[in-house]
């Protein structure tokens, strides 16, 4: 029995602290990873404060995690000691549903979120089955692609399952921490990228990101001229949107994907919907076929999260500068 060493809260919307936990023997499928990155995100403030209804205490939060293999169970052969993974939502599923043997594992009714149920990576190490431990590409800095195991597979999941292509139109709402990776994976797509926000200090930015268009949704005729333009949206906030205006501004068999949660339901016309055979989707992670397929094309493509480092004793103040919103754009804890 070994112990690993971390922080964590004991209480709804308590601070971080020490704690350690026992381990038992690894299991076969399973490998140790020793942590040297954990990316902070909104989930994880979720999660502490226990919005969500799912939390129990006391829990390591961290779900956006790059270290080295330092243990491998005794049938995992496709890992090895030494390796750099990274471990994003997801530690393990059923492996034999339907969705798993597809590929869709995060689909997976017994999928194991990496830090629900069990302490997640804001630690010194973590176990995961092999399977959600991703190999990362030499090419890429762990600090710059630990926010990529969320809010990247958030954004690139539905550009790659929705067909996204060269000759596709892709809105993205919000240049935010999801955002900004969103307009650097859909200019990888080779799409025409038209970003949204409600800053036009954001413009100059998205722009250098990749995008070709910018347009300020707080200009009433913004959004407007924006009307049958675009093939694909990605809305990556949390807030409440003119959801009816972007299915406006979506060309036939378009569609809007929802990928942060508005507090309010969305009201659209069924109407705007059957006219052009548009649809509204959602989208969660991804799977670990995607998560391989996604660091790849970073690697390729030059994508990383715009980060700000914070020591992993500090991670106290590290999740009060993001619940701030006061980060830009993605928090990572360094151990």
């Amino acid at each position: 029995m070994s112990e690993i060493r971390g922080l964590a809260v004991h209480a709804a919307g308590a601070q971080l602290s020490p704690y350690k936990y026992s381990v038992e023997e690894l299991g076969a499928q399973e490998v140790e990873v020793k942590i040297s990155h954990c990316g902070v995100c909104h989930s994880d403030l979720h999660l502490i404060d226990n919005d969500w209804g799912l939390s129990k205490y006391p829990f390591i939060p961290g779900h956006e995690i790059v270290g080295t293999v330092t243990a491998v169970g005794s049938a995992v052969v496709d890992r090895k000691l030494g390796d750099r993974v990274g471990i994003g939502w997801q530690a393990d599923s059923c492996g034999i549903c339907e969705w798993c043997r597809q590929g869709d594992e995060h689909l997976c009714a017994k999928s194991q979120p990496t830090c629900i149920g069990r302490n997640g990576g804001y630690a010194d190490a973590i176990r995961v089955n092999s399977r959600f431990a991703i190999p990362v590409p030499e090419a890429l800095e762990s600090e710059n692609v630990a926010p990529l195991l969320c809010a990247g597979i958030t954004v690139y999941s539905p550009l790659r399952n929705l067909l996204a292509r060269p000759a596709s139109r892709v809105g993205v709402i919000g240049i935010g921490g999801v955002g900004h990776i969103g307009v650097q994976f859909a200019r990888a797509f080779g799409c025409e990228v038209t970003a949204f926000s409600t800053s036009n200090d954001k413009e100059k930015e998205a722009l250098e990101l990749g995008a070709h268009h910018f347009v300020n949704t707080r200009d009433n005729g913004g959004l407007k001229k924006a009307a049958g333009s675009l093939d694909l949206i990605l809305s990556t906030v949390s807030a409440d949107q003119d959801f009816q205006g972007f299915v406006a501004a979506l060309r036939p068999k378009g569609t809007l994907v929802v990928l942060g949660m508005p507090p309010s339901p969305l009201q659209i016309a069924g109407f705007s919907l059957i006219g052009g055979q548009k649809a509204i989707a959602g989208s969660p992670t991804g799977s670990p076929r995607d998560l391989h397929e996604m660091l790849d094309v970073a690697a390729r493509h030059g994508v990383k999260a715009i980060t700000e480092r914070f020591a992993m004793k500090d991670a106290n103040k590290a999740v009060e500068k993001v619940k701030k919103n006061q980060v830009r754009y993605r928090a990572v804890l360094v151990n």
